[in-house]
């Protein structure tokens, strides 16, 4: 059995590593830099203004439906679902250790946007509403990169084709998220853009772990069975 194929082999592909790790600390970078930027802000930022000026009815139907329904596989019971299923996927393709990935690694970056929030304090639509970096593009970006991962793996993609299947997933997923959160005011652009960043920085790292953890539980299993 080849390495890609077996569970013994890593979530975040080899030949991988070095560009979404330099991607990763660019993407953790500009997160900060927009945090700095918009921190204790209440209202749009030039660069928000240029793409669109938010109001409480920035799309009318039939968009809205679409980005309510893409809205709801941000909120908790959507988001379960999804994740209840891509889990389900790994757990069938006998990929553990995928599974685990796909629970952390969106995990963590819902988690890290929420514990950003109120660090960051930028708010939309009165003071209790934080809204920077955006919590469901960070989530629809995170859940696409570890799917990406998982096929570049399984498929046992290079680098080129690899780098570019995730990036691509990342970007469509998170655009279209994105879009659904700022036509319907919940976010500012910028908002969504620190989402997407969160989910370039963490899932890479959290793929790391895992990858790392695996290999130290498989070679105390060995240890004990010598």
């Amino acid at each position: 059995m080849t390495a890609h194929r077996s569970d013994k082999g890593p979530v975040l592909p080899p030949s991988l590593r070095a560009w979404l790790g330099l991607i990763a600390a660019l993407a953790a970078l500009m997160g900060v830099v927009l945090g700095v930027l918009y921190s204790g802000h209440g209202e749009s930022g030039t660069v928000d203004r240029w793409i669109v000026r938010p109001t409480a009815d920035s799309v009318r139907p039939p968009w809205r439906s679409v980005a309510l329904a893409l809205d709801f596989w941000g909120e908790p019971a959507g988001s379960t679902m999804l994740v209840a299923a891509v889990v389900t996927g790994c757990l069938l393709l006998r990929r553990p250790r995928a599974a685990v990935l796909v629970v952390a690694g969106t995990g963590l970056a819902v988690a890290t946007t929420t514990l950003v929030k109120p660090l960051v304090g930028r708010t939309i639509h009165g003071a209790d509403n934080l809204s920077y970096p955006s919590g469901h593009t960070a989530f629809a970006t995170a859940l696409a990169l570890v799917v990406a991962l998982l096929v570049t793996g399984r498929l046992g993609l290079g680098r080129t084709a690899g780098t570019s299947l995730v990036l691509a997933a990342a970007l469509v997923a998170g655009a279209a998220m994105g879009w659904a959160e700022v036509a319907l005011s919940a976010h500012y652009p910028t908002d969504v853009l620190g989402g997407w960043c969160t989910a370039l920085a963490v899932v890479p790292a959290t793929a790391q772990l895992v990858d790392r953890m695996a290999d130290r539980v498989a070679d105390a299993g060995r240890s004990e069975r010598r």
